[in-house]
């Protein structure tokens, strides 16, 4: 497996690396046929698309990331039926997440996506302005800030990829040194996880390589 032979690679034990199956625009029967091969942990972009197989597998026991761009007005959704936001990138997403999450349930496991790669179109908190983001997002009840999560711009140069996610990795130890605890470094897709893990990502957002190729 791609995963367990990056970690070796690296030094790592293939158990610190999460694998989170990215079936957005995959139905809920290809869901399915993933979790009974014993897939656990599920990333939706979409949140009516990724709320309707949440609800429909309800009885699965999976674990829902929501890992897309978020608007102000599906927070609500988001808040009550997924167990992770990776893409939390101004203050204002993650007080409504934080407001509007069931008392009952546990705290949202979040991550503050930061843009590593200084793009204008691409989603993300600057690197300069993340200690004052993530000291506010880690004071809001019901959230747990759990790490940093990036999608930098795609690139075939294994050492450009292996920079931006060695930044992330910076990004983080700096929080942690403030005394933050992160644990998650959410990054590397398909075509860039190698370099992620060697990186030190925890946890790598796969879809083509699970699902196949979109018609």
């Amino acid at each position: 497996m791609r995963i367990a032979a990056a970690a070796q690679a690296a030094g790592r034990q293939p158990a610190e690396v999460r694998l989170l199956a990215v079936s957005k625009t995959w139905p809920a029967d290809s869901v399915r046929e993933a979790a009974a091969a014993g897939q656990q942990a599920f990333g939706e972009n979409y949140v009516q698309e990724g709320v309707t197989k949440v609800e429909a597998l309800a009885g699965l026991g999976l674990e829902w990331h929501f890992i897309g761009p978020l608007q102000s007005n599906k927070t609500r959704l988001v808040a009550n039926h997924f167990a992770w936001v990776h893409s939390i990138d101004r203050l204002k997403i993650a007080e409504r997440l934080s407001e509007q999450r069931d008392v009952h349930l546990p705290p949202l496991n979040v991550c503050i996506q930061v843009n590593v790669s200084g793009e204008d179109s691409k989603s993300g908190v600057a690197p300069a302005e993340l200690p004052e983001l993530a000291e506010a997002v880690a004071a809001l009840p019901r959230l747990c800030l759990r790490g940093l999560m990036a999608i930098p711009e795609p690139t075939p140069d294994v050492a450009v990829q292996r920079a931006r996610f060695a930044s992330l990795r910076a990004l983080r130890d700096e929080l942690n040194g403030a005394g933050y605890g992160l644990d998650t470094l959410s990054m590397g897709m398909s075509d860039d996880l190698e370099a992620a893990i060697a990186e030190g990502s925890t946890m790598v957002r796969v879809g083509t390589a699970i699902f196949g190729s979109r018609a």
